[in-house]
């Protein structure tokens, strides 16, 4: 027997190891769930160093080729990357499109948890592939339903009943937060927030293990500092800053709402455009994206629209970006990210949320700025405050959009701003649009998802749900 097939066989013999010596399901949960947070670590690790692997290679060369071929390389990658990513979609594992989040909310709500293993390797390649080329789109998402399939597949290893393998979604949701964002507390709260709603005794103390062990292995690998440096603490200067922090969740939730109806509409007439074949599309948002970002490197010679946001995020944290390039960079990644995932790719909306936060907050600090003559660190703690506000808006968790912040940033003297600009784009945003934007992608879908009761289950939702099941008998 060679090395390579020994080690294959000793991962089923310990899993077989672990059930034999447990007999009582709760002992196998908790044991699971321990497993589940370090290899959920490992796995979000090894999908972010593939992405920025591939970064490296495609989207960042094309940006750096010589002469006028950059913008010739900087608008086909990102096509060619969503022509992959669409066939790979349509004909390998279509389960991988969108985000992640509203894949996790229907396993969770209709699967008992199930998250089908062709499902998780599809995300991991197709959306590393799809970030890797460009597409402006987040790691985030993706990496929760591929920590979720770590752990369904953990669950049905351990032949843990339905209700439990539906726990152990959430100990994958939190896990995926955690390391993606090194916040294993907001972790927690998101989790709370957008998958379970309450959470009982069991259910809690794995969400909170699965988060803590998840960020322990990415900070073992990858460090433990915050994902945004910034080199001093900001803090509320003058009370008179409160004025343009409310005008900022004013405005936050106005892109906030613009984002989502942009990106609801999109997607539908992509789906409504049967004379391209599926495959094609998500190289059309590609193509769409690729001309974007050469508009944002012409104009200001700087990225953030195609390939890693977060270098061009950090630079707005530190109130030194010019407001022209701020309210430009924007409105070019609302609309980016809008062609990217409306054309049906795989990736996220976290970080475009907080990228189009940062810009927005920062240019509201100018006008503070401006007006008040403050010290320019107002500018940082204004795109500081608008990356929470966005998210916010967006994704309708606040209490996980305030402590996101908190943790990334590790800063915790805007408090008070944080608060009065969060909630006042949660609120306005639900007011405009009370439909959430996972929940409205799902209902396009015809998946409506009855929070707290037995769902109820379209026929959309019947097939995807057979699907898997006779992929994972097959398996």
């Amino acid at each position: 027997m060679s090395n390579g097939e020994g080690l294959a066989g000793l991962w089923p013999r310990f899993l077989a190891w672990m059930v034999r010596r447990m007999p009582n399901e709760r002992q196998r949960l908790l044991a699971f769930t321990i497993v589940a947070g370090g290899l959920c670590g490992l796995a979000a690790v090894a999908f972010h160093l593939s992405i920025l692997g591939l970064e490296k290679l495609l989207i960042d060369r094309a940006n750096a080729a010589p002469g006028h071929w950059w913008i010739f390389w900087t608008i086909l990658t990102p096509a060619l990357g969503g022509l992959v990513v669409g066939v790979g979609l349509t004909y390998w594992a279509p389960a991988a499109a969108g985000s992640g989040i509203p894949q996790v909310k229907v396993a969770y709500e209709l699967r008992s948890g199930l998250v089908s293993f062709k499902e998780t390797v599809g995300k991991f390649v197709l959306c590393a592939v799809q970030l890797g080329s460009g597409a402006s789109l987040g790691l985030e998402g993706p990496t929760v339903q591929i920590c979720a399939g770590v752990s369904s597949l953990l669950a049905r290893a351990a032949r843990l009943s339905p209700v439990y393998q539906r726990r152990m979604a959430s100990v994958g949701m939190a896990a995926g937060i955690a390391a993606a964002f090194n916040a294993p507390i907001a972790a927690i709260t998101f989790t709370i927030e957008e998958l379970v709603g309450d959470l009982d005794q069991t259910m809690l103390s794995g969400v909170i293990v699965a988060a803590a062990l998840a960020a322990v292995v990415e900070h073992t690998i990858l460090g433990g500092n915050p994902v945004f440096h910034i080199s001093r603490a900001y803090t509320l200067g003058s009370s008179e800053s409160l004025i343009w922090y409310a005008l900022l969740g004013l405005l936050a939730a106005v892109v906030s709402v613009a984002f989502t109806e942009s990106l609801i509409w999109l997607r539908g007439r992509f789906k409504q455009l049967t004379s391209v074949p599926k495959w094609v599309k998500p190289a059309i948002g590609g193509l769409a994206t690729g001309v974007l970002a050469v508009l944002g490197l012409q104009l200001f010679h700087h990225n953030g629209i195609a390939g890693d946001p977060y270098a061009t995020l950090t630079w707005a944290l530190t109130g030194t970006m010019p407001l022209a390039l701020m309210g430009s960079f924007c409105v070019l990644k609302l609309a980016a990210t809008v062609c990217s995932y409306g054309s049906g790719g795989s990736g996220g909306i976290f970080a475009p949320a907080l990228f189009m936060g940062a810009m927005l907050g920062g240019s509201v600090g100018w006008l503070d700025v401006t007006v008040f003559h403050h010290s320019s660190d107002s500018i940082g703690a204004f795109a500081v405050v608008g990356m929470g506000a966005v998210f916010a808006g967006v994704i309708r968790a606040p209490m996980t959009s305030v402590l996101i912040v908190f943790e990334m940033t590790g800063g915790y003297g805007l408090v008070l701003p944080l608060m009065i600009a969060n909630m006042s784009a949660f609120a306005l945003a639900r007011h405009w649009r009370p439909l959430q934007i996972y929940e409205a992608l799902l209902e396009q879908d015809g998946i409506r998802l009855t929070h707290g009761h037995e769902p109820e289950e379209s026929p959309a939702a019947a097939a995807l749900r057979l699907g898997d099941e006779t992929e994972d008998a097959t398996a």
